[in-house]
């Protein structure tokens, strides 16, 4: 089962959603925990797919986040790196390097400790006119939450993929550490995942979900075999584009043929994922360098490379992050 995690909002925006009933098994999000909070950001749009099991609210314990060398989420290694980072941004020069207007953090999303760090760091004021969150600079929100999701979705027995639509969260939820870097490979797969044009009413996509259940699912397995196997097989990524791609080809006609018949209007978006490789391939491929990795589809996929924050808690099947550029037509 392998669901998207949004970030760092709870609501996701509609092209998103569509594109998680159609491709994955659904949509997550981090929510606070407490019952007002909760009914407060999550819109009714969402607790219907919640009850037909499309979405899932994402909680963590704060009571028992208390130690700050040993949060349930992190086992201290993504605690020290958001202590980091936070005091990092505090010692600014210049404060107003931080952007506003501000945002907003439940104080129930997060911890205790991360609470009280926040405020003595001045990055964190709260909000008179909600109790229950923190007036925080944008910058972080994103860090916090976009670190909280790549943890959530390491530490889970479901396989959440996190994802966002803003650049600058995706960037601080990579964001490696000075000291601790992963190579990382970036592919553009948005030709290979086209998703209903706006407007189109979220319950015709979930009735094209179940009507074309049998192609969606093979277009889904061949991308998904195809991600885990280049980030495994990272010294031999044409051999495996030359195994797979006859079945990516084949499951993408078949899709494209079912959205045909479906009479909705349907556009490519730019997708980018993020693939943490399964070991330090540095002499393999040089960080910044920009090649294509070859054609699937009559599309070639686009790859760069990049080093991101290792995960605390590594999975063995995946360590995957997606950027939708929502809104960016692809030609």
């Amino acid at each position: 089962m392998a669901v998207l995690l949004y970030y760092p909002l709870v609501k996701p925006p509609t092209e998103i959603l569509h594109q998680a009933l159609l491709y994955w098994d659904g949509i997550a999000s981090i929510v606070p925990q407490g019952h007002r909070e909760y009914h407060f950001a999550v819109p009714a749009e969402l607790n219907e797919l919640r009850e037909q099991r499309l979405y899932t609210p994402l909680t963590f314990d704060r009571d028992n986040m208390e130690e700050l060398e040993d949060p349930e989420w992190g086992h201290g290694q993504a605690s020290r790196f958001l202590v980091q980072e936070l005091r990092r941004m505090a010692a600014y020069p210049n404060r107003q390097q931080l952007s506003f207007p501000d945002a907003y953090l439940y104080n129930s999303k997060t911890s205790l400790w991360l609470e009280r760090e926040l405020l003595s760091l001045r990055l964190a004021w709260p909000n008179r006119r909600g109790p229950w969150s923190l007036v925080v600079p944008p910058e972080v929100q994103q860090l916090v939450i976009g670190t909280l999701a790549r943890e959530i979705a390491a530490d889970r027995r479901v396989s959440y993929v996190p994802c966002t639509d803003r650049a600058d969260a995706y960037a601080w939820a990579l964001r490696p550490a000075s000291e601790d870097r992963l190579p990382a490979w970036e592919l553009e797969l948005g030709k290979l995942l086209p998703v209903p044009a706006p407007g189109t009413p979220t319950v015709d996509v979930v009735a094209f979900r179940e009507r074309y259940a049998d192609e969606r699912h093979r277009l889904m397995r061949a991308l998904h075999r195809m991600l885990g196997d280049l980030r495994r097989n990272y010294e031999h990524p044409a051999d495996v584009l030359a195994q797979l791609r006859r079945e990516i080809e084949k499951s993408l006609e078949d899709y494209r043929a079912a959205a045909r018949s479906s009479q909705m209007v349907w556009v490519n978006r730019s997708v980018m994922v993020t693939l943490a490789l399964a070991a330090a391939a540095g002499s393999v491929v040089q960080p910044g360098l920009t090649w294509v990795l070859g054609a699937v589809g009559g599309y070639a996929l686009n790859v760069a490379t990049r080093e991101i924050r290792p995960l605390s808690r590594a999975r063995q099947d995946h360590d995957f992050s997606y950027l939708h550029r929502v809104g960016e037509t692809l030609a």
